[in-house]
């Protein structure tokens, strides 16, 4: 199985929390921060602007980081979508 891909950013308040979700639920991934370089930052953009889940979060005027992208191509945005489906 492909590891799921932790979009975020060390600046953002909710990345924090994210993490020791995972972290505490033995959740390996993929980190990708994505203010760290262009090609991140682009990789983001593709995902963010091509998958519905993040529609919310841009209606509201949000980057929609830490976003977890699972195997599956489900996307969790929420600690506690993330505690639900993972914990």
């Amino acid at each position: 199985m492909t590891k799921p891909v932790l979009f975020f950013a060390h600046l953002c308040p909710d990345t924090e929390p994210f993490v020791a979700e995972l972290n505490a639920l033995k959740v390996e991934y993929e980190s990708v921060n994505i203010f760290e370089s262009m090609a991140n930052f682009k990789r983001f953009l593709k995902l963010r602007d091509t998958d519905r889940t993040f529609d919310e979060a841009k209606q509201n005027g949000y980057i929609g980081i830490p976003a977890l992208l699972l195997a599956n191509g489900e996307i969790i945005l929420e600690l506690n979508e993330l505690k639900r489906l993972l914990g």
